[in-house]
This record gives structure tokens, C-alpha cells and sequence, in this order.
């Protein structure tokens, strides 16, 4: 695990100074405390930021094949690279250490661009092909590793981190560094970006499961080289068979993902899927295992008491830390810095916390994401099923003039509490069914939806953006997508959703200089379960069916089948007390409002409408608050502290 970062100049005779590889990498320290190094060809250089966990002695990068003309930087873990070495060695490769960085070498010399389907891990790498005057950078399947880029006329500059590539020739005070208002639409729905685009200018994102080429006259090509396959199964199998096979790719994964020279840890939420791990790697070690956990001052917020139950049963050395009100606002600002873009959920707070603790005692941890979004963990996968169906009906029994009109009832009534109005708006009652935007990804993501941004937005940005652009992305995902509904929700997610929570879990543990690896997330495994027959996903409202029977013999049955409650945290109560008007004054002071981004009259009708308790806000008012904060720490690089405004 480390930082990665890179300059290709296009101009002739240009050259890459080493001192300004050097000052790119440190603007990503914490990615890497244990080594540095840098290399130059010329106009190439790439560069890296280490955290040592494989290979320490001689695990250093950049690292070269045997005669020097192929370098690479890597950030990442091959956990397939012993077997790949055998292959290679016999084919006549010759190896100088014993890490996965140089099996990443040898396979590019040996295969070209499709050295990536030999990979099984996450990754991101650039390899500087001085035979072919060529540069080549590719990220993982899934999205694991982050991979970021800015591309013109004179050179590209690429980076594990938006800031690295700001702290690149031309960007840090150039266009890079100002914000892409066409974005406004899908953050204002989703929260985060799910295309190409960041919130900077200029600044894009390599996708997952895609390659770049570059050469050294700045032609460029991009290539997808995997997609998730979904509706494969062509024979009826039963249950048992997709429990034990899953079972056993499971344990072959836990297993693969404890290749380290370092110690090593599993974040531990108390939920099925952290516990599964815990529990496997427990089995596999034949010992007990560091697990870590977090909770808040808040009882009622906390799954802590699930964690120690599981810790119990595990025998495992437990960690626990509290996280207050005052922590969270205090490490806010800090946190959006590290993202380099607002934070999507008040959870990310409490994931580097954790981490942090983690960093007192281990290198690396294990933990659960990925099982949701590949075996349909969320209540609204099996909620939307059914309200799916319950739409057919009531559509072919009721006009569409009578269903507007319930429609507007409970969007607007005065009767209706913001309870009771939370929970209608999520049912087929409340929603469009010709419309999957509506149905969909305004029930369960969207904070402001297409119509709420309309009045929301000043008509200076609404002039900027592209009809639809808040769901154009994700609709790509839908529409692609194939089979029963279930899969087509699983792939969209895992394309959308997930890449996100992944993007939230390398910032948050690299934050504490943690390396988090998700062993539910090896391609082969995701390929299966995804393809898992939707009647054998789910059982009433809840999911993740398989995974539970697979584990029944490793973890009590009260862990294995409570209700899911999905990391819950105080945002809501502390929004409800003082902080309140902290925030509403940060958002409609003048500083917030001359940014022409948001009509002034619909912010305070917001707030209004939250604390008189008409409508329950406090996704927006998050939103809101994150694309400040974001403005006044990574654009403006504020030296007042944010959180002195925010704290209680």
C-alpha cells in the first residue's frame, strides 16, 4: 500500500524535475511514512509514497524490470502474485525481490495491456515503457484503489489523491483548482460522483476496470477491461450449492487477503460481515486476531454491544474508541482535506477514528465492505421488489389523476408529520412509477431530487447544466444493466454505489496510514455472488441470505439474523440541538451566498421547514454543509478552522 504519483510532458526536450516529484509526494505523506522514491526519464517521471507491508527489505519503488527500460509505481496487493511468479520464472523472467510490484513487471513485459486480467487483488499502477516510449496506468475491477488525472495539451499528471495532482506543474493555482459547478446536480442527488468528473476542473477520475495508454505525443486511449458478468447461470443449482461454494471462496479469499509482513487487524462493526471475517481469519490463523471497533458517546447510535458479543465468542484482542459530538465536528474539515472532496456520510467520520486506533496496534485490517452490494444487504433491494409489484397493481386500478393527487397530498399536506411523511414518500404511493429515477434512486439516495434542485439552484448554475444531469451517470449503469431486478440493482450499485464506499474507506484508513483490504471484494467471488438466483438472495425484507447460512457454524445465531441497522450515527440529534443555528448561520452568511450557487430564500425555507419539523432535512442540510466546508478547506485553503464555526 502506498501513494502513487507521475508527470509525462508532451512538449520536446521537456523535462520532469525531481524536485517537483518530490514535492507531489508530499503532499500525500500519510499515504506512505516509511519511503519515498522517485524516478526520471527525461519528460517521464513517476514517484511513490510507501507504507511497507510485503517484501520490507526490498520492496522499495519505483522498481524496473532487468535491464531497466520498463519502471513502475504500484499502490495496491496482488494476493495471486506466488503463483504468477512460478509461471513467469519459467518462462524465463528473472527476479531481484519478492514482492507483487515486480510480478506486475514481468507480466507487462510478457503480456502487454492484458497483463491486467492475470491480476487478482486491487491496484493502481503506472508503468513507464522507455522501449516504447509509452506510459501505461491502470486501476483495479472494482474501484478498490483510486487512480486521479489531469490531462492537456503539455502533459498528463496522474496521483493517488486529487491533491497530488494539484501539487503538480500548472494546476495548483491554474483552472484545476476551481470547482466544476456541472457537477452540482448529481453531488446535490447522490452525494458523489459516479462518471469521470470530479469537483475540480479538469481534474478526472480513472474508471474502475479500465486501462490508459499514453504516449509520448499526448495520444491518449482508454479501455474497459472488465465488466461485471451478470445473469450467467444457466442451470438451476440448489441452495446448498451456492452455500458451500460461496463458503469456500470465502475462506480462499480471507485467506489470500492475510498475505503480509506486518500485523494485522479486522474492523469489527458487529455486523454479518465484518463478524464473517473476523471469524474466518480467526479459523485460518488458528489464533485470536486484533479487531477494532467504534461507536459514539450515544448509546442508541452504538453497535458496540454487537461488536463485544462477537469479540467473545471470537476470543479476539478487542479495541474499542467513542467518538463525541465535539470530535466530529472538530475533525470534519480535516477529513474533507483528506478527501479532497465533500464527505458523503457522517459515517466517514467514525471509519477514521477507528482507524486510527487500528494504527496503535497493526498495519493492515480486514473488514466487510462489499457483501451488500454484492449479496443484496439492504433492506431496499428486497423493498423494492416488492413495492415494484405493488406498483403494477395499483397503476392498472387507479387513474393517473388520482394518483398525482395522493402524490401531492403527501408531498404537501400540513396534516402529516415529517415521520409519517418520510415513510409514505418511500412507497409506491409517493412515487412516479414510469420513471426509475424517481422510483429508485430518488426513494433511497437523492437528497434534493431534480424538482427540489430547480428552486434550490440560482438560475446562473441551472443555465450551466445539462438537463438531467443528476441522474444521467447512474441511468447508463441502470440501463446496461441486465437479468431480474435484483441483479440489474446489484450491478448498478456495485458500478455507483460501492465504488464511492470504496473511495470513503482508502481515504479514511490512508488518512491513519492504514492499509483496509475487503476480501469480499475479490473479482471471483463478486462474479458469483452476483449471480446468485434473486430467489436465494433474499428472505422477507432481508438479505444476504447465503452469506448468513455459510457462517452459521462460526457465529452466533443473535449476530447472524438481528435486524441490519447500517452504521447509524447522531447527525440527525445533533442537528436537533444547538448546532443547528451554528449551521444554518455558516450557510446564509454572505461568504456561502456570494457564491451564487443556492437561492437564498430556499435555504432558509429549508431550515425553517426542518426545525419546525414539517420535513425532516437533515440529508441536505449535510450536503449543504459538506459543500462549504469543502469550498473553505481544499479551494480557498481557509486558515480559520471551519469547525470553530460549527462546534457546539
Amino acid at each position: 500500500m502506498c501513494g502513487i504519483t507521475g508527470i509525462m510532458q508532451f512538449r520536446d526536450g521537456a523535462r520532469v524535475e525531481p524536485a517537483t516529484l518530490r514535492r507531489m509526494c508530499a503532499a500525500m505523506v500519510h499515504r506512505g511514512p516509511d519511503d519515498e522514491g522517485i524516478y526520471t526519464d527525461g519528460s517521464v517521471g513517476i514517484g511513490m509514497r510507501r507504507l511497507s507491508i510485503v517484501d520490507l527489505a526490498t520492496g522499495h519503488q519505483p522498481l524496473s524490470n532487468e535491464d531497466g527500460t520498463v519502471w513502475i509505481v504500484f499502490n495496491g496487493e496482488i494476493y495471486n502474485h506466488a503463483a504468477l511468479r512460478e509461471k513467469l520464472q519459467a518462462l524465463g523472467h528473472q527476479y531481484r525481490t519478492h514482492s507483487d510490484t515486480e510480478t506486475i513487471v514481468h507480466l507487462y513485459e510478457e503480456y502487454g495491456t492484458d497483463c491486467v486480467q492475470h491480476l487478482r487483488g486491487m491496484f493502481a499502477f503506472a508503468i513507464w515503457d522507455a522501449r516504447r516510449q509509452r506510459l501505461f496506468i491502470a486501476r483495479d475491477r472494482l474501484g478498490i484503489k483510486p487512480l486521479y488525472y489531469r490531462l492537456d495539451a503539455e502533459r498528463i499528471i496522474w496521483g493517488s489523491e486529487i491533491k497530488v495532482v494539484l501539487a503538480g506543474p500548472g494546476s495548483g493555482h491554474g483552472s484545476a483548482a476551481r470547482f466544476d459547478r456541472t457537477v452540482l446536480p448529481e453531488y446535490l442527488a447522490f452525494g458523489y460522483l459516479s462518471g469521470e468528473q470530479t469537483f475540480y476542473h479538469e481534474i478526472r477520475k480513472l474508471m474502475p476496470g479500465h486501462w490508459m495508454e499514453v504516449e509520448a505525443n499526448g495520444r491518449v486511449r482508454i479501455e474497459r477491461y472488465w465488466d461485471l458478468p451478470v445473469n450467467q447461470s444457466e442451470v438451476s443449482r440448489p441452495e446448498s450449492y451456492y452455500i458451500q461454494t460461496f463458503r469456500e471462496m470465502l475462506e480462499q479469499s480471507v485467506g489470500s487477503h492475510l498475505m503480509s509482513d506486518v500485523p494485522l487487524g479486522v474492523f469489527l462493526s458487529g455486523g454479518v460481515d465484518s463478524s464473517a471475517v473476523a471469524a474466518l481469519m480467526t479459523k485460518i490463523r488458528r489464533a485470536p486476531v486484533e479487531t477494532f471497533s467504534v461507536g459514539y458517546s450515544e448509546d442508541e447510535y452504538s453497535e458496540l454491544p454487537y461488536a463485544r458479543i462477537v469479540a467473545q465468542h471470537l476470543n479476539s484482542i478487542h479495541h474499542e474508541v467513542l467518538v463525541s459530538q465535539q470530535d466530529f465536528f472538530d475533525t470534519l474539515p480535516q477529513l474533507i482535506r483528506h478527501e479532497d472532496e465533500p464527505i458523503v456520510w457522517p459515517s466517514s467520520v467514525a471509519l477514521y477514528f477507528v482507524a486510527r486506533l487500528a494504527h496503535e496496534r497493526v498495519k493492515v485490517v480486514l473488514t466487510g465492505e462489499g457483501a451488500d452490494e454484492t449479496l443484496a444487504g439492504y433492506t431496499r433491494y428486497a423493498f423494492t421488489l416488492k413495492n415494484a409489484a405493488w406498483d403494477g397493481i395499483y397503476r392498472n386500478l387507479v387513474p393517473g389523476a388520482i394518483r398525482r393527487g395522493i402524490r401531492g397530498s403527501i408531498a404537501d399536506s400540513t396534516w402529516i408529520g415529517a415521520t409519517v411523511r418520510r415513510k409514505l414518500s418511500h412507497t409506491f404511493l409517493a412515487r412516479n412509477g414510469n420513471s426509475w429515477a424517481s422510483f429508485y434512486f430518488d426513494n433511497f439516495f437523492s437528497a434534493f431530487s431534480e424538482s427540489d434542485q430547480s428552486t434550490l439552484l440560482t438560475d446562473d448554475v441551472r443555465r450551466r447544466c445539462v438537463s438531467g444531469a443528476a441522474y444521467r451517470n447512474v441511468l447508463e449503469y441502470w440501463e446496461h444493466s441486465s437479468g431480474e431486478m435484483l441483479h440489474r440493482l446489484l450491478y448498478t450499485d456495485i458500478k455507483t454505489y460501492l465504488v464511492e464506499l470504496l473511495m470513503k474507506q482508502d481515504n479514511m484508513s490512508m488518512a491513519a496510514s492504514i492499509e483496509s483490504r475487503v476480501p469480499f471484494l475479490d473479482h471471483p467471488l463478486v462474479e458469483f455472488a452476483t449471480n446468485i438466483p434473486q430467489n436465494l438472495q433474499l428472505g422477507g425484507f432481508a438479505g444476504k441470505r447465503i452469506l448468513k447460512k455459510a457462517v452459521e457454524d462460526l457465529l452466533p445465531h443473535s449476530i447472524l439474523y438481528r435486524p441490519k441497522l447500517g452504521f447509524p450515527t447522531p447527525w440527525s440529534r445533533w442537528l436537533a440541538g444547538s448546532q443547528f443555528d451554528s449551521i444554518r448561520k455558516l450557510l446564509l452568511e454572505p461568504r456561502s451566498m456570494e457564491r451564487g450557487l443556492f437561492e437564498r430564500s430556499a435555504v432558509e425555507r429549508l431550515f425553517e421547514e426542518h426545525h419546525s419539523k414539517y420535513r425532516d432535512h437533515a440529508d441536505r442540510i449535510w450536503r449543504l454543509l459538506n459543500l462549504e466546508l469543502w469550498h473553505r478547506t481544499c479551494l480557498e485553503q481557509d486558515e480559520q478552522k471551519p469547525s470553530a464555526v460549527i462546534a457546539d
